[in-house]
């Protein structure tokens, strides 16, 4: 019988996770790369067939995203409260939560399948009361006063800036991932950086320098007012 153009193909069988490279083995202790591992096959199988990453993101889960993710942790001091704003699937903040138990981590998401997925991985690895998920936009949840608030492929950073620092308290600090991106948009988001309170200070730092084959950029803007 032939497949009814009008409905959606069937999800095809997931393919699975690689084995971790060898940057995450001489990195993690075996306990938490276990738990990135469990965590990245999660991705590979259910985040595959509900829509949540693409099936061409399964080879590259480890190097694009769970290290990514978890190399940002460098810019988090210890037993700090993170907002991750757009979390998606948990990137980066769900990654933080599984490499730094010591880390209260606040899953902003306003889709409620990708949050459902979220409350899931939380019961899975016995997260809570440390991280929780609030469902909505960020602009519109109850603010975190979180020290730090991160993001990853959310907006460009004039836009993010409205949507992150609310969530800060005075003194903690934007970590945005942007990759090659990250020097041009902090240069074009100057003003906006400064409307909502960002340190003149603001800059752009990499982290996983001496165990990254190539170290992630963030923009790191921290709140003064």
């Amino acid at each position: 019988m032939s497949h009814d153009p009008a409905k959606p193909p069937p999800p095809a069988t997931p393919e699975p996770l690689p084995p971790p490279p060898t940057e995450a083995v001489a990195r993690f202790a075996p306990e938490i790369l276990s738990r990135l591992f469990e965590y990245g096959e999660q991705l590979a199988g259910a985040g595959v067939i509900r829509g949540l990453i693409g099936p061409r993101e399964v080879p590259r889960l480890w190097d694009r995203h769970l290290l990514n993710c978890a190399a940002l942790a460098e810019a988090i001091g210890e037993k700090e409260t993170v907002a991750d704003i757009g979390t998606g699937a948990g990137l980066p903040g769900l990654v933080l939560a599984l490499v730094r138990s010591d880390l209260r981590v606040i899953l902003v998401e306003p889709l409620e399948r990708r949050c459902v997925f979220l409350q899931e991985m939380i019961r899975l690895f016995k997260l809570a009361p440390r991280v929780e998920v609030r469902r909505g936009k960020a602009h519109l949840v109850k603010p975190a006063n979180a020290d730090v608030v991160t993001s990853r492929a959310v907006a460009a950073l004039d836009t993010l800036a409205g949507w992150s620092f609310p969530h800060l308290k005075i003194g903690g600090r934007l970590l945005a991932l942007k990759g090659d991106r990250a020097d041009a948009e902090l240069a074009a988001a100057k003003t906006a950086l400064a409307k909502w309170g960002a340190d003149a200070e603001a800059e752009v730092i990499t982290c996983g320098n001496d165990w990254l084959p190539q170290p992630i950029k963030v923009v790191r803007a921290p709140r003064r007012k």
